[in-house]
């Protein structure tokens, strides 16, 4: 899903082609090798546009001694479920690291309503760790395993609490307009 916002974003701001937005996305820093983009993975994600009507092709641009390049544009029906886009991608994040691209494309979804799914998670991430807390209080270990226990309680609702404050930052700063 990243990369077809990715792509439906970068075709909302101007017509382009596969390649060229892959050599974006690898320049300066290679975010493509960073997300396992290949250029058939690129390429695949085009063609499944096109059959969807979200993107056209809208020419070709032919060179001497290079291969065709197909450029492509984003249809109203694809700018219209861009943010729809946006917010499954937030809605379907298991952590903040998923939701990248997402947010470098604020712009094109209602912040309010991503402020509400960001609001449901942190809800659910709080209500996951209470849970952990009191399961570990519920079971009776000894020795060993209640070192164990308490290590892996401490671990897991170490991981929950950071990313419920890492959720709750980036909610205020959604809030205040610094993102």
């Amino acid at each position: 899903m990243s990369i077809q916002i990715y792509i439906l974003s970068k075709l909302a701001k101007e017509s382009s082609y596969p390649y060229k937005l892959k050599k974006e996305l690898s320049e300066p820093i290679p975010f493509d090798k960073l997300a396992n983009l290949t250029e058939s993975k690129l390429y695949y994600h085009f063609e499944s546009l096109t059959k969807q009507e979200l993107i056209e092709p809208t020419e070709i641009i032919k060179e001497e001694n290079r291969p065709d390049k197909q450029v492509f544009a984003i249809t109203e029906k694809g700018l219209a479920l861009l943010p729809n886009k946006i917010y499954q991608l937030f809605e379907k994040a298991d952590s903040l690291s998923e939701t990248i691209v997402g947010l470098m494309n604020l712009d094109f979804a209602d912040r309010a309503k991503i402020i509400k799914i960001l609001e449901e998670k942190l809800r659910k991430l709080e209500k996951k760790r209470d849970h952990i807390k009191s399961l570990n209080m519920q079971v009776k270990l000894e020795g060993p395993k209640k070192e164990g226990g308490d290590f892996l309680t401490g671990y897991f609702t170490s991981r929950l609490s950071n990313e419920s404050e890492w959720i709750d930052s980036l909610i205020e700063k959604i809030k205040s307009g610094s993102i």
